[in-house]
């Protein structure tokens, strides 16, 4: 496994179809530039589009879970679940929230490419 430390938040939505699935990744990555990218730690955001047009995964990397947590404690809570509302209501279909209580994860274990195991 790569000693890969960072840290990340994992949302969802389920939506009703292509045509809202690229409107919320589009408000979604402006959310991201506008109230997260600049707070130290921030690695990226990863938008993963499902080929039937029916969910949107949201992968956010932070360097750490240290940065993760003075992000939360930090940031404009109050104004980005705010914009956030304000996303979802512009939408142009409609949009389940899929986001567990606590969407943070680490990573605990990976495999890649090799030999076949067990020949």
């Amino acid at each position: 496994m790569s000693e890969d430390k960072g840290f990340y938040s994992i949302i969802e939505y389920a939506v009703d179809g292509p045509e809202t699935q690229a409107a919320l990744v589009d408000a979604f990555a402006g959310i991201q530039d506008r109230w997260v990218r600049f707070h130290p730690g921030y690695v990226s955001a990863r938008f993963h589009a499902s080929v039937d047009g029916t969910r949107v995964v949201n992968v956010v990397s932070w360097a750490s879970e240290a940065d993760y947590r003075r992000f939360e404690e930090t940031s404009d809570t109050a104004g980005r679940v705010a914009a956030i509302q304000a996303a979802l209501d512009g939408l142009p279909g409609k949009v389940e929230s899929l986001v567990s209580p606590n969407p943070c994860y680490r990573v605990v274990r990976e495999t890649g490419p090799g030999p076949r195991a067990g020949d």
